[in-house]
């Protein structure tokens, strides 16, 4: 109960606070490439309930068509705006709706596609769905890089999921496990802080 409290009053401020800023990005998308400025993909959510989470579009509108469900480092794909959202990780900033609408939390496993959730050993997918995706997790800070480690595999795709998906997983479940309010706001500080130095 605290912990959802926390995120409507996070998330609703923030979306107040950052409003301006978010009406800016949308409109910088627009005004360079053809498309919607919000990008809406189906991900898996609590009890492997799908929903489509919201992220600033950083791929040229044709991309699930033309493309692995991966980033793989200087995707072509990649439009210049997203570059820079893809960086700053401003790309993620529609999620707070997510966050305010019971689909998400602030802090969470990232949810992933159905593609990749149909590959979790049932023990694991239990456990990783039991809670809120989240924004950012540990995950999310130790991967803060994934498409550059990607571009380095010989087979990125068999990379993701023989290599990097476990780890992801094994690290999701972990938090699950020791999930508090206060390991919650010592993440959300972490990730803040890993996006002001760039690492």
């Amino acid at each position: 109960m605290a912990k959802r409290a926390f995120d409507i009053v996070i998330a609703g401020f923030g979306l107040l606070l950052l409003g301006p800023v978010l009406l800016v990005i949308a409109l910088w998308i627009k005004l360079d490439t053809r498309g919607p400025a919000i990008f809406r993909q189906e991900r898996v959510g609590r009890g492997g309930v799908p929903f489509r989470i919201h992220k600033f579009r950083t791929m040229r509108a044709d991309a699930p068509a033309i493309g692995p469900q991966i980033t793989i480092g200087d995707d072509a794909r990649i439009t210049r705006v997203g570059r820079f959202l893809r960086r700053t990780k401003m790309d993620e900033l529609p999620q707070l709706i997510d966050v305010l609408v019971g689909a998400m939390s602030l802090v969470g496993p990232r949810p992933e596609v159905p593609q990749y959730v149909a590959l979790y050993p049932r023990d694991l997918r239990d456990k990783v769905l039991s809670v809120r995706p989240g924004i950012t997790d540990p995950v999310s800070i130790a991967f803060r890089d994934e498409s550059t480690l990607l571009a380095r595999a010989t087979d990125p795709e068999r990379e993701y999921v023989e290599v990097m998906l476990p780890r992801k997983l094994a690290a999701a479940a972990a938090y699950v496990e020791q999930a508090t309010l206060g390991r919650d706001l010592r993440l959300i500080a972490q990730t803040l802080r890993a996006l002001v130095l760039g690492r």
